[in-house]
């Protein structure tokens, strides 16, 4: 895939459709500006600072930009927190509203008109597809995105992590667990480069 990839590079370069420094540019704010990261910093920030949180679920966007989190695609966030006994979970049903800010790059499962439409439909079903098995009593709450409004899901932090400080908490939090389909992991899941 890489040499795919640097041979097309190369071709449009050559043709002169592409300009090394703007894609150099581009990828560089892909890889360290926007991105999961960023959201993962949201939500391990709300998990220790209880009045972060708050305002994090008053007004996600203003909370965000405390830590310099948002722009194009994520101006109006709205953060619902997952609990005990509800659970969240993110759609788009009209097309792909996506936080990119916030989340990065959409996955392609989630422009996907089947999981646009059974998202809403049969969530339960979906989460189970995803992995994501929850309690029956567990209530589901879908949440449809817009071109005006992106959402955003606060997982519930993982017992057993008490003693984590911020950035291993930021860890354990994944795309899919900020959309719904999935759960934050467990520190015995996280994987240390």
């Amino acid at each position: 895939m890489e040499l795919r990839v640097r041979a097309l590079e190369s071709i449009l370069v050559e043709k002169g459709y592409v300009d090394p420094a703007a894609l150099d540019t581009l990828i560089e704010t892909y890889e360290t500006k926007v991105g999961p990261h960023n959201g993962a910093r949201v939500v391990a920030r709300a998990w220790v600072d209880p009045a972060f949180k708050a305002r994090l679920l008053e007004d996600g966007s203003a909370a965000m930009r405390e830590l310099d989190v948002g722009g194009r695609g994520g101006e109006h966030m709205v953060v619902v927190e997952n609990t005990a006994d509800e659970h969240n979970v993110v759609v788009c049903t009209l097309c792909s509203c996506y936080p990119w800010p916030v989340l990065g790059l959409p996955p392609v499962w989630y422009k996907s008109p089947p999981y646009r439409s059974r998202a809403v439909i049969d969530p339960r079903g979906v989460l189970a597809e995803f992995g994501t098995v929850l309690a029956p009593e567990t209530r589901i709450r879908v949440w449809d995105s817009t071109a005006e409004l992106r959402y955003m899901v606060l997982p519930m932090r993982p017992p057993g992590t008490d003693h984590l400080d911020e950035a291993a908490l930021a860890d354990l939090v994944t795309r899919d667990a900020m959309i719904g389909t999935g759960l934050p992991l467990n520190p015995d899941q996280v994987v240390r480069a």
